[in-house]
């Protein structure tokens, strides 16, 4: 168990920083059952704890594995409070959904509480919204994004004007802030190397969750549409099996790739093997800067089928803003002066975790 300074530095990180909590206020914490290998009890508890302190109200929810299907009860208890903190996968599957008026949502990615205590949870949210921010305005203000790996990606284009225009993001919160909003892929071309795993996007739920991918096998890509695999020709047929299993399910375009977006936070680390379990691997350490990821399969965000992409290059007009799996923030005057306004950033950024789970 971490010692009590650090938890309840990441819990006054959760609930003042990001979730803006006030005295007087109802406080809803839906947590998923900790025997389902997602979420532990301890976080949970520590939270209530905190919030009690600060003089709102906390009410616990307790739910199993998400379905695809509205649970009445769980809308009428969100309904009821003024802010939802979510322990559970549940808060995955609406993030892109309109918000209910006068009420704000956080989806927790700190799932145990030793995350919730690292620097992780506890490095500023505020400075990340910052870091954020910047982000953004660099990648949706370059003329020419070139993405490598070195598996073999070669993918590169720029932001399309709809990107620009409607900045779409998503209405929960997410905790820790680790990624920028998702780019928009109409507009990009190439090839992408697959490898490890396929995995879901946490948009719906599906079995098999996931696929295993033995070698490597290049997506070809043209404006956001999967044009053909090359590569060993079993891997290919499982894949194509995967993709058709999945938008026939949920009636989606197969061949979609919807966008993209890469890890921000150096915070995030991941020990176990992702083997163990390729969806809770993907959907946790997503926001660690080794991870770029693409949402596949389906005309919406997030889509159902994630590629993870290990150790990426990002170059923004021939400047990298990720190198080898490392955000760059100081290669830019808009991340640059994040890192001025928010010095307890440098430590991270010298010392990012890499540990992945591959």
């Amino acid at each position: 168990m971490p010692n009590k300074n650090d938890i309840t530095k990441g819990v006054h990180n959760l609930l003042v920083n990001c979730a803006k909590l006030k005295a007087g206020e109802t406080l809803l914490i839906i947590c998923e059952d900790p025997d389902l290998g997602w979420y532990d009890a301890a976080a949970p508890k520590a939270v209530a704890e905190y919030a009690n302190e600060l003089g709102v109200s906390p009410t616990f929810l307790n739910v199993g594995e998400p379905g695809n299907e509205v649970d009445p009860a769980v809308d009428a208890a969100i309904a009821a409070h003024d802010c939802t903190i979510y322990f559970t996968r549940l808060g995955d599957q609406d993030r892109f959904g309109e918000m209910p008026p006068g009420k704000r949502s956080v989806m927790v990615y700190a799932r145990t509480i030793e995350a919730l205590a690292s620097s992780y949870g506890s490095a500023s949210y505020l400075a990340f919204q910052a870091l954020k921010d910047a982000v953004n305005e660099i990648m949706l203000s370059a003329g020419n994004i070139e993405i490598s790996c070195p598996l073999g990606t070669r993918f590169s284009g720029a932001s399309s004007e709809k990107a620009r225009n409607e900045k779409v993001d998503v209405s929960v919160l997410r905790f820790p802030l680790g990624v920028p909003m998702p780019l928009d892929a109409s507009n990009f071309s190439g090839k992408v190397a697959l490898a490890h795993f396929l995995t879901p996007t946490g948009s719906k739920s599906y079995l098999p969750a996931s696929i295993a991918l033995e070698g490597t096998t290049i997506a070809d890509v043209k404006n956001g549409q999967i044009s053909g695999y090359s590569g060993d020709g079993d891997q290919i047929a499982k894949i194509e099996q995967h993709y058709n299993m999945v938008a026939d399910q949920f009636s989606i375009e197969r061949d979609m790739v919807h966008s993209w977006h890469a890890g921000i936070h150096p915070g995030n680390s991941y020990s176990p093997s992702a083997a163990d379990d390729p969806d809770r691997w993907s959907n946790t350490v997503f926001t660690n800067p080794r991870f770029l990821h693409f949402h596949t399969c389906g005309n919406y965000a997030p889509a159902e089928i994630c590629w993870m992409v290990l150790d990426p290059t990002i170059s923004i007009d021939g400047i990298n803003l990720w190198e080898n799996g490392c955000l760059q923030p100081g290669n830019f005057s808009q991340s640059k002066s994040v890192l001025q306004q928010w010095p307890e950033l440098n430590a991270l950024f010298e010392t990012p975790s890499r540990s992945v789970g591959v």
